[in-house]
């Protein structure tokens, strides 16, 4: 099928450049539109489109570097299109009005971000922050749409894809309804030793994020009662504590106060 005659891009290496968006303070790299084709073909609301297909959308797309702690977008903010992670990892969250933050999710390579709103029309429902050096690349929603009307799985696709983010959202809307603190740091260490835990001769060891503000944000509680509960979980002979890393020495015991919220 005939896709839409593409748009002029802008001019980046004469004339006047434009000015960026606040949220758009990132620096812009030519690649390969080949080399994108091959990135997107990695995403799952991508995946499986022709060739041409994928060279429709790599043609438009904007290769946009972030260092780590830069904004990508902010709540709130307009939708003008999604991104793609190429390389590095985001974090998506929502804010409260005292700045209290839940972190909704950490992406990496391969994964989309804001379809939604590209196809309701509203605004970024949350923000997103680089955590290392990132590289995204950036599709209109103008774009984006076009693709969508020309080959309608992709539509389909994204359906998919946000239907397990909301899944994951109930998720989390569950465990901060009708679990404790101790139980929602239980759940999040027993996560994190799944995902990259190590097998020692003391138990399974993981690394903690950054501080304890952090790992509060994840799990929606405040910074004190995490270092409180993680204390009482080293008293107990649960963990043992060395600055960020931890060691699960009884890992049985960590499992069984997930099996109550209260």
């Amino acid at each position: 099928m005939t896709f839409l005659t593409p748009r002029k891009r802008p001019d980046w290496t004469g004339g006047q450049t434009p000015s960026p968006q606040p949220s758009d303070t990132i620096a812009l790299v030519p690649e390969p539109t080949a080399a994108i084709g091959k990135t997107l073909a990695k995403v799952p609301i991508f995946a499986g489109l022709e060739e041409n297909e994928l060279s429709f959308v790599a043609q438009r797309a904007v290769l946009r570097n972030y260092s780590a702690g830069q904004s990508v977008f902010g709540e709130g903010e307009p939708c003008t299109g999604l991104y793609v992670v190429e390389a590095g990892h985001v974090r998506i969250f929502k804010s409260s009005a005292n700045g209290r933050e839940q972190v909704l999710s950490i992406d990496g390579p391969g994964s989309s971000i804001a379809e939604l709103p590209v196809f309701d029309g509203g605004n970024y429902p949350a923000s997103v922050t680089a955590i290392d050096d990132a590289t995204l690349l950036f599709v209109s929603k103008q774009d984006f749409q076009a693709l969508c009307l020309a080959h309608p799985q992709v539509a389909l696709k994204v359906l998919r894809v946000v239907g397990s983010r909301l899944r994951r959202l109930v998720g989390i809307i569950e465990e901060l309804s009708f679990t404790t603190v101790r139980h929602r740091l239980a759940s999040f260490l027993l996560r994190l030793a799944q995902k990259e835990g190590k097998r020692s001769s003391g138990g399974v060891e993981i690394t903690l994020p950054a501080s304890n503000q952090e790992l509060a944000s994840h799990i929606g509680t405040v910074r004190e009662l995490v270092s409180r509960n993680l204390s009482r979980l080293h008293a107990e002979g649960i963990l043992e504590i060395d600055g960020r890393r931890v060691t699960i020495s009884n890992l049985e015991a960590l499992e069984a106060e997930t099996d109550s919220p209260e």
